[in-house]
């Protein structure tokens, strides 16, 4: 390399051994950096880099473990590309072609050491990811930079430890790709003035059915296995997020970055057996710890206040199914799923003498013990009430369809049917909607 050429006359040693017993660049610089260690309790050690001692890794570990190093900096890789390139933003984020995972949204970016396709495609494969492979970029190789797209990054005919590439996004509206923040950024320009009249009148408060019926509608989507439509409906549940953030940020709340904090500190509090003291072989085992550091971190210290936890405004089958799965961790539980529909035929027996007595009071309230019970023996049976019902509901309505069939070409209509006609059809269209 050029860069070794200018100091060969002076005797330097070069560490080629170590690159290549190296598995990594991990495993590289810790080598390069204990080489350089130990020469130094010998005698004085100047060890030359190419480019900004602040860009190489090795010499990261030897300042962070030797406090009298010397330093004499070099001409930064990143700012030399950013030179040849002519970004146009005064601020970029500079990163090795061999920490591009690590790179995060930025408005620009240069990234050096890109010496070899391989690492090249890596580049190529994050700098699509966060600007778009369409994106026109600089491919910096000696002294000259060259205008390609993100997508030939790792098309080009020669690389060497010159090699560099800078990128830098167009203006908000005409970007290629958008990020999280991009979002945020988005819902605070609709809501500023002279936005959109709409979304400036909005509050949690009248948005707040909006997310549940996005949610249901991911779920749809993850029900039909449709990727595109599970693609548009996460954005759409991501914008409600987004939409309830910056209202709370307007009236001094929280903000996103806080929003973001707590659900990586809250996973990692309750992923205790990944990264704590806890231990979890197995999938049940995990979710006993979490439910153990749950309770800790929300302070329930009683059963009670568990149950109450639940929220109200779930669809009352998931509500009841999740309030008897936490009550019976204190083993208040049936023993069988068969025990549990013996209660529910109990309670079939109950609603039936509220109804006889016509006692409206009663048999509202039998009528509620019988759905609970019914929820209770689905739960122990491992059955989810929700999906069952409304897989129930689909086939009543797909039956439904062919008994109004039926009746239509017979040349008769639903509603001037006897209870007998009604049965005949019913029985017909049953059998008709058996599978298998």
């Amino acid at each position: 390399m050029p860069c070794y050429r200018s100091v060969e006359g002076y005797g330097a040693q070069t560490l080629d051994y170590i690159f290549e017993s190296s598995r990594n660049y991990d495993t590289l610089n810790k080598k390069l950096a204990a080489a350089v260690l130990a020469a130094a309790k010998e005698s004085d050690v100047v060890y030359c880099v190419d480019g900004a001692v602040s860009e190489d890794n090795a010499c990261k570990i030897i300042l962070s473990r030797h406090k009298n190093c010397e330093v004499f900096e070099g001409v930064s890789k990143a700012a030399h590309a950013a030179s040849l390139a002519r970004l146009k933003y005064g601020q970029y984020v500079a990163a090795s072609a061999y920490d591009i995972q690590n790179l995060k949204s930025a408005p620009a970016a240069v990234i050096y050491d890109v010496d070899g396709d391989l690492i090249a495609g890596e580049v190529k494969q994050k700098l699509s990811e966060l600007f778009g492979e369409e994106l026109t970029c600089s491919f910096v190789r000696g002294g000259s930079a060259k205008k390609i797209k993100v997508y030939e990054i790792d098309r080009q005919k020669e690389y060497d430890g010159t090699c560099a590439v800078a990128v830098e996004e167009p203006d908000y509206l005409h970007k290629e790709r958008y990020d999280y923040a991009d979002l945020l950024q988005l819902v605070r320009l609709l809501r500023a003035p002279g936005g959109c009249p709409w979304d400036r009148v909005q509050t949690s408060e009248s948005i707040k059915q909006n997310m549940i019926e996005e949610a249901y509608e991911l779920v749809d989507a993850i029900n039909k296995n449709d990727d595109d439509m599970i693609e548009e409906e996460t954005g759409d549940v991501l914008l409600q997020a987004a939409f309830h953030t910056v209202l709370k940020e307007e009236q001094g709340a929280f903000s996103s970055g806080d929003v973001i904090t707590r659900v990586v500190k809250k996973l990692i509090f309750r992923h205790s057996h990944i990264f704590g003291k806890d231990k979890a072989a197995d999938e049940s085992a995990a979710l006993n710890v979490w439910e153990k550091n749950k309770l800790e971190e929300k302070h329930q210290t009683t059963l009670t206040q568990t149950l109450k936890a639940v929220p109200n405004n779930f669809p009352a089958c998931m509500r009841a199914q999740k309030v008897g799965k936490r009550a019976a961790k204190s083993g208040m539980d049936f023993l069988s799923p068969v025990s549990a529909s013996e209660r529910m035929g109990e309670e079939v027996v109950e609603l039936i003498k509220a109804l006889q007595a016509e006692d409206k009071d009663a048999t509202f309230e039998e009528a509620g013990d019988l759905l609970f019970s019914a929820v209770n023996t689905c739960r122990l049976a491992g059955v989810d009430c929700e999906q069952a019902l409304a897989a129930a509901t689909d086939k009543f309505i797909s039956r439904f369809a062919v008994f109004e069939d039926l009746i239509l070409k017979d040349g008769k209509k639903p509603q001037d049917l006897c209870d007998a006609e009604y049965d005949y059809y019913w029985f017909l269209a049953k059998n008709a909607t058996k599978k298998g």
